[in-house]
């Protein structure tokens, strides 16, 4: 009797262990295929390059020639290096663009920038128009803008203080992450977001903050440039459904001195094609202030 009652513990015990390690594998393989999901919807949220085809007009814009660079994982980048008729030029800008398209979209606004006095360099992020690669995460991003930025010191022979890096949307992140920790004359941030953890309440509101770790960008611009110590424009729409405007104010309150606030009513995400002429004197008038001034 005592046998048989210990047999049929033990049995019930192997048993108990077999649901629980069933139920411990399944929730593992739920898991994984969940955080697999997020991180593919993440990834379509935050990228969306447009390669380039040789069907699609691809005009280089006045006074460009093509370059190239290599990244830090020996990708080629593609881009467009503008020297300004003026001399001396105010300042050589890299332009960093949003989550979607090639710089094919934006000539137009180097030429409008080289003409004011500014060297322009355009360049696509790994995966993008002409670049190799592909864009997975802000690394990859991070590491593109690195390497536009040496192509300048280093090939092209630039003063680091007269640099100006100038992001839009997803380019700001790039933008505040460089300016950390390199040296440049000033950062434009337009339509800039705080943090991936601010987009992602906006965008995946049924996701709880509290798991927002799981994503693989942070993007954490609000943070980072409270690190950059050079004279910060920042510029956003109002109102604006895709990067709230409160998210470009709460940039400004971060940022350090000598900072500038422009908001354009009515401009929705796209400042720059919205402002209009007046817009890029704007820009223009803060950079040539500050531009190659020392710091205080």
């Amino acid at each position: 009797m005592g046998t048989s009652t210990t047999n049929s513990k033990a049995s019930s015990a192997r048993r108990l262990r077999g649901f629980v390690l069933i139920g411990f594998l399944v929730i593992m393989v739920v898991s994984s295929i969940a955080l697999f999901a997020l991180r593919r919807i993440e990834r379509a949220i935050a990228f969306h390059p447009e390669r380039y085809h040789s069907t699609q007009p691809w005009t280089t814009p006045y006074n460009a020639t093509d370059v190239w660079f290599v990244n830090s994982d020996g990708d080629r980048l593609h881009g467009w290096f503008s020297p300004t008729a003026l001399t001396p030029a105010k300042a050589t800008i890299i332009y960093f663009h949003g989550n979607g398209g090639n710089i094919r979209n934006v000539g137009w606004l180097g030429e409008q920038l080289n003409r004011r006095g500014f060297n322009i360099l355009l360049f696509d992020y790994r995966g993008y128009g002409r670049s190799e690669g592909s864009l997975e995460d802000e690394q990859g991003l991070f590491a593109d803008g690195e390497a536009a930025y040496e192509y300048l010191v280093n090939e092209r022979h630039v003063d680091p203080q007269s640099i100006v890096l100038y992001g839009q949307s997803l380019g700001t992140a790039a933008v505040t992450n460089l300016a950390a920790s390199r040296e440049c004359a000033a950062i434009v941030i337009e339509s800039g977001m705080t943090s991936a953890s601010d987009m992602a309440s906006i965008a995946l509101p049924w996701l709880p903050r509290q798991l927002h770790f799981l994503g693989r960008n942070r993007f954490d611009s609000v943070h980072e440039i409270t690190q950059v110590h050079c004279p910060v424009l920042i510029s956003h729409g109002e109102p604006e459904d895709t990067i709230p405007t409160e998210q470009g104010r709460a940039l400004f309150a971060a940022a350090n001195e000598p900072k500038e606030l422009i908001v354009v009513p009515g401009a929705g995400h796209n400042v720059v094609g919205n402002g209009g002429e007046k817009y890029f004197d704007q820009i223009a008038r803060f950079l040539s202030e500050v531009a190659n001034k020392p710091p205080k």
